[in-house]
């Protein structure tokens, strides 16, 4: 059995060669531990500067290339899914939702959607799990962290979120 330094070098290296996101389960059956074992050896690497986000489809190293903006919208749940394609459609990604809650402060939610599919996958594992959006929270408003390439798409990006009624101000 690996020790855990040498699961954590494992992961990272992984992590590293992987095109798509890595989930805790799937490192546990590769090395024989369980899920909770993998979420603890991630934990310590961040801890040690490593940088790792946790998606909704597994782990994978923070991109430290793109631009981000953070923007503030509000809409009904029913919306989120056209918010999302909105912001893909113009070569944007949903890096995150957070909301400023009145007791916990700041929660967020690491989401990582960049492309059709994957506001698909969101949207069903919202269905399936019949969970609630963060936004409901807030009455609808709620901050994102947005991923771009160059000043004209996040320029776009919020020009068409206000047309659909979707950019708070």
């Amino acid at each position: 059995m690996l020790t855990s330094a040498e699961r954590q070098s494992q992961i990272q290296m992984a992590l590293a060669d992987a095109k798509a996101p890595i989930t805790a389960t799937a490192f546990a059956k590769k090395f024989g531990v369980s899920r909770q074992t993998v979420v603890g050896d991630v934990a310590l690497l961040r801890a040690q500067g490593t940088k790792l986000i946790a998606t909704p489809r597994g782990y994978q190293f923070e991109d430290s290339a793109t631009k981000t903006a953070v923007i503030v919208c509000k809409h009904t749940p029913e919306d989120a899914v056209k918010e999302m394609q909105i912001i893909i459609d113009h070569g944007g990604v949903v890096k995150d939702v957070m909301i400023d809650h009145p007791v916990y402060g700041q929660l967020r939610g690491s989401l990582e959607v960049a492309s059709e599919q994957e506001i698909h996958l969101f949207h069903s594992r919202m269905l399936q799990h019949e969970s609630h959006m963060l936004s409901e929270l807030t009455d609808g408003v709620h901050l994102h962290t947005i991923g771009y390439e160059n000043p004209e798409q996040i320029t776009e990006i919020k020009q068409a979120l206000r047309d659909a009624g979707f950019l708070y101000e």
